[in-house]
C-alpha cells in the first residue's frame, strides 16, 4: 500500500465534548503519523473557503455556521493508505449507521455533528491538507 495523506479535523462538537486528546491517542494507536497539527477557530471565511464544494447544497450554511462555532483541531495524517483507513476509524457520516468502536459511533451526537472529518479521496487527502498547511508545515 502507498503512504497517503489524509486531513483529520476534529470537529466544534467533539472540542466541546473535551474528547480531542481521546481522537488524538486514536489516532496514534492506528499507526498514522502526525505530520502537521493545530488548534484554531476557524474563520467564516476559512470555513467556506474549506467546504466551497458543497457551496450549493442546502446544509451548506449550517456546517460553515457549526465549524466555526468553537475552535477545532486539525491535523495532517500519514501512512499507508491513509484515507481509507482513516474513513474505517471514524465510521459513517451518520453516528446512528457507524461501526461500534468508531470514532463517530463514540463520540458524535448526529450527521451534522459527528465529531471528526476525513478525506474522502487521495487527491483530496492532498488539497485538503494543503488548504490548512502550506508545504513548509508539513514535517
Amino acid at each position: 500500500m502507498p503512504t497517503q495523506r489524509t486531513l483529520c479535523i476534529i470537529k466544534p462538537d467533539a472540542v466541546e465534548k473535551k474528547v480531542q486528546g481521546s481522537i488524538i491517542q486514536r489516532v496514534l494507536e492506528e499507526g498514522f503519523r502526525i505530520v502537521a497539527m493545530q488548534q484554531v477557530q476557524l474563520s467564516r471565511a476559512q470555513a467556506e473557503g474549506f467546504y466551497a464544494v458543497h457551496r450549493d447544497r442546502p446544509f451548506f450554511d449550517e456546517l460553515c455556521t457549526f465549524m466555526t462555532r468553537g475552535p477545532v483541531v486539525i491535523a495532517a495524517l500519514e501512512r499507508d493508505d491513509a484515507v481509507a483507513h482513516w474513513r474505517k476509524v471514524i465510521g459513517a457520516t451518520d453516528p446512528a449507521k457507524a461501526d461500534e468502536g468508531t470514532i463517530r459511533k463514540l463520540y458524535g451526537a448526529n450527521v451534522g455533528e459527528n465529531a471528526t472529518h476525513g478525506s474522502d479521496s487521495p487527491e483530496n487527502g492532498l488539497i485538503e491538507t494543503a488548504y490548512f498547511f502550506p508545504g513548509h508545515e508539513l514535517l
